[in-house]
């Protein structure tokens, strides 16, 4: 089912579609307004500020490198289990000889 997700950006509101539960998105949609807001911020106190497309181009680099690095952390904890998974196996069959 299609929810509408509103945000305000830049002082411009936008609704969008979206097909995922609708607290979700509106949780997402919120995240992406507040990783913005925090962007803006952080340029506010630097003596160079980017447009607004700079901005989102900043905002979204940010957003991609903490997925890539909870991916990672994830792959890498599934190697760790997986090892320790066979480590136990293997001790498990050596006392059952």
């Amino acid at each position: 089912m299609e929810h509408l997700v509103k945000i305000e950006l830049f002082g411009k509101h936008y609704t969008f579609k979206s097909e995922t539960d609708a607290i979700q998105a509106t949780e997402v949609a919120d995240f992406l307004v507040q990783e913005v807001r925090r962007i803006e911020s952080q340029l506010n106190d630097s003596p160079t500020s980017l447009n607004q497309l700079g901005i989102m181009i900043m905002t979204a680099l940010n957003i991609a490198n903490s997925n890539y690095e909870i991916k990672k952390n994830h792959s890498d904890f599934l190697c760790e289990i997986s090892e320790k998974s066979a480590n136990m196996i293997k001790l498990l069959d050596s006392c059952l000889i």
